[in-house]
């Protein structure tokens, strides 16, 4: 239980010098879920699960425990095996806990009270797991709301509550999920606080990175000084996806890091480096990209396709804003780097012939980018009732078609990749072809590349920028110039 010293304080903090979180925070977003619930439904009560701690394998240890992000986004618990309640008509909360030994005192610390976790969460009312059924019997309970729905971005389902004694009620599963998951598209104020904390914070390790790397270093100690900042700097115990530090090739490599790619090139002197990181705070994610030069200093090559990508950035930046499709944005990116791309020599004819035949997607195979919050890859990219997800080329991988809205919070990242299964199935592609000069290509096969990656408010203008590092390319060079040998 984070500042377990304290418990008559309200708030979430990782040592002094990291953010203060307010359990309001968490209060706030009940009442914001209970003013869309509240009439719908009569004498019901939102039942949510939380997380459960994961043994590694069949061994008697566990992953790091981090929180269902429904359950975190309502009620900010730190502890795995919890369940929470929310009466529709008043917005009373009720937070379960399990019932632990006497032994886990001597391994895992003290046994802290109900009156303990209702201080410390700020909840009205704190029970223990086992007594669910009769609790929610006395208060009359006629009706449980229960999460069921399917995440458009993973096609996993979401984490049903059940507990013994269920049965005994009628449970509805369809209202909960769509009306919690626009609840959180849009982030409150202190939300927007938090996520700009994580996100600083996480801006400032990429710049730390960037003034260590040099060549003959490998990407996982980049990605171990990412995850040192952030951790020692920030409080971030967790990043909020596996980290991405791709160079040279593997920078071309979406989603490189995994188990299969892990982060284990040695870095070379001319490489580029695509690095994507994000640290996580309080459950909120942050998602970073930056793209440099390993020696700090870009060639014609990388500065032509940098700056193609930095366009295509700008671009969205000074265009999105309230009541702007998504789509739109994502197509003017794409517009706007092949336009690049054809003034650098790479492609010729006419761009928007070369949209018609798909060949944005062959540059850029991702969406621009997407909502964020407690998951790096948000809910309510696609909801009952708002665009479906579009079948052309390159809309077809977007994580969200909506209309802008003040209070999203979504990442700008257009990218140009070079990839050779994709570039192969281009060049047979006589639509496609026809744009592509085949010998230019040549010098960028094997070369990776770029994605920026830029975390963006949307308010009542336009996009608030929230992450803060060196963007153009000489602000890049001037930075690397400055690091220690």
């Amino acid at each position: 239980m984070a500042d377990a010293t304290h418990l008559n304080v309200s708030y979430f903090q990782r040592g002094n010098h990291t953010l203060k979180v307010p359990m309001s925070l968490f209060q706030d977003n009940r009442k914001r879920l209970v003013a869309c619930i509240k009439g719908k439904v009569a004498g019901s009560y939102i039942i949510l699960q939380g997380g459960v701690e994961i043994p590694f394998n069949d061994t008697d240890i566990n992953w790091p425990f981090r929180q269902e992000s429904f359950f975190q986004w309502c009620f900010g618990v730190e502890e795995p095996d919890c369940y929470g309640a929310i009466e529709t008509a008043t917005g009373t909360s009720i937070l379960f806990v399990p019932r632990l030994p006497a032994e886990y005192a001597i391994w895992q610390g003290k046994l802290h009270t109900l009156e303990d976790f209702k201080s410390r969460y700020a909840v009205d009312e704190v029970y223990y797991t086992d007594e669910i059924a009769k609790i929610l019997k006395t208060k009359q309970a006629h009706l449980l709301l229960t999460l069921n729905g399917q995440n458009s971005d993973s096609g996993l389902q979401t984490q049903e509550a059940t507990f013994d004694g269920i049965n005994e009620f009628k449970v509805d599963n369809k209202i909960l999920y769509p009306e919690i998951c626009e609840c959180r598209v849009i982030k409150s104020p202190q939300e927007i606080k938090v996520l700009e904390y994580v996100i600083k914070i996480s801006s400032d390790a990429h710049k730390s990175v960037m003034h260590m790397i040099k060549p003959g270093l490998a990407e996982f100690q980049m990605e171990a000084a990412f995850m040192h900042y952030v951790y020692s700097n920030g409080g971030c115990r967790h990043v909020s996806y596996t980290c991405i530090c791709g160079s040279g090739h593997n920078a071309s490599i979406l989603h490189y890091g995994h188990a299969g790619a892990p982060n284990n090139k040695i870095i070379k002197d001319g490489d580029m480096c695509l690095f994507d990181m994000g640290g996580n705070y309080c459950g909120y994610a942050a998602d970073i990209t930056c793209s440099f030069p390993a020696n700090g200093k870009f060639t014609d090559d990388q500065k032509m396709i940098y700056n193609a990508v930095l366009a295509a950035r700008d671009a969205v930046m000074n265009t999105a804003k309230p009541n702007v499709a998504w789509t739109d944005m994502h197509l003017l990116a794409n517009k706007t780097m092949l336009v690049s791309l054809k003034s650098g020599g790479l492609l010729v004819g006419d761009v928007d012939d070369m949209m018609k035949a798909g060949l944005n997607e062959v540059f850029q195979p991702h969406g621009l980018g997407h909502l964020m919050g407690l998951d790096v890859h948000d809910v309510g990219g696609y909801l009952p009732g708002y665009p479906e997800r579009s079948t052309a080329p390159g809309l077809r991988k977007l994580r969200t078609g909506r209309i802008l809205q003040p209070g999203m919070v979504l990442t700008i990242e257009p990218g140009c990749y070079f990839i050779d299964s994709l570039l192969d199935a281009a060049l047979k592609n006589s639509n496609q072809s026809k744009f592509i000069v085949t010998e230019v290509l040549k010098r960028f096969r094997g070369w990776g590349g770029v994605r920026i990656e830029d975390d963006v408010l949307i308010t009542e203008t336009g996009v608030r920028n929230l992450t803060d590092v060196p963007r153009t390319v000489e602000e890049i060079e001037k930075w690397m110039a400055a690091r220690k040998n």
